[in-house]
């Protein structure tokens, strides 16, 4: 079986080009949306229907990427990515990110979500914030060393390209797959209840500890300079489908919370 994965992926990958995009890429984030709708429960869709005026959760999922080369909005940069020390296991607010960070952000968000009072334009913009802010928390060089600038530094080769481990996990992974946001969502991991409440469990800040275990066993497993391609891809793509899949689950309990 693991042979007949391996042949696949090297057919799928052999004419494909890759994607530059940061975060999940466009794929990557719709597919996170998509997954959430799945799980929304019934008042969290009527609210959100109205909010985003019948647009899905997978349409807005870039707004935070799309509106970075707009000036107005680049306050809101730092909001995408949270930084632990190497061997840190505490958020420190006293050290963090004045600016803000994607902890910070999605807080934000929810804050102002489940205001009353909030006008909706401002329900709106943090709705699209939000969707994404989540989907940036499971990746896993989100939650990565400043030393590095979160893999960015970290330059190794896909392929026959030079790149960074950050973008690998970023786009490029997802975009040698060349599966449509669509179909990465409708094909996850048949979930038990027992598994999906798992998922559900905790906090953000205890998914950011997660991602951030997960980022530091992903520096150790890559050498600067090192090509990447195949195998690493083999090995490491079902942690990224992993990943979407989570961001999805625990996107749709926190919009259902706010609204359900």
């Amino acid at each position: 079986m693991k042979k007949l994965l391996l042949f696949a992926l090297l057919v799928i990958i052999g004419n494909t080009g890759f994607s530059n995009d940061n975060d999940w890429g466009k794929t990557g984030h719709r597919a996170t949306g998509e997954i959430a709708e799945n799980y929304l429960n019934k008042k969290a869709k009527k609210a959100i229907d109205k909010i985003l005026n019948g647009q899905s959760l997978a349409f807005v999922a870039n707004y935070a990427d799309d509106i970075k080369s707009d000036p107005d909005f680049r306050q809101y940069g730092p909001w995408h990515y949270v930084n632990l020390a190497e061997g840190q296991t505490q958020y420190n607010e006293k050290t963090a990110n004045p600016k803000g960070d994607l902890y910070q952000a999605i807080l934000k968000c929810k804050e102002v979500l489940k205001d009353e009072n909030a006008s909706k334009e401002d329900r709106q913009f943090y709705l699209k914030m939000l969707v994404h802010f989540v989907g940036d928390l499971h990746q896993p060089f989100h939650v990565g060393r400043a030393a590095d600038k979160g893999g960015n530094d970290v330059q190794v080769r896909w392929y026959n390209e030079g790149s960074n481990i950050h973008r690998v996990w970023d786009s490029q992974m997802i975009d040698s797959y060349q599966m449509s946001y669509t179909e990465l969502a409708a094909n996850t991991k048949q979930l038990s209840r027992a598994q999906i409440k798992a998922i559900e469990e905790g906090e953000v800040i205890d998914w950011v500890y997660e991602s951030g275990e997960m980022a530091s066993e992903l520096y150790d497993s890559v050498e600067m300079g090192e090509k990447l391609g195949y195998e690493y891809m083999y090995h490491h793509l079902p942690t990224v489908l992993q990943q979407l899949q989570k961001g999805g689950i625990r996107l749709a309990k926190i919009l259902n919370e706010i609204y359900g």
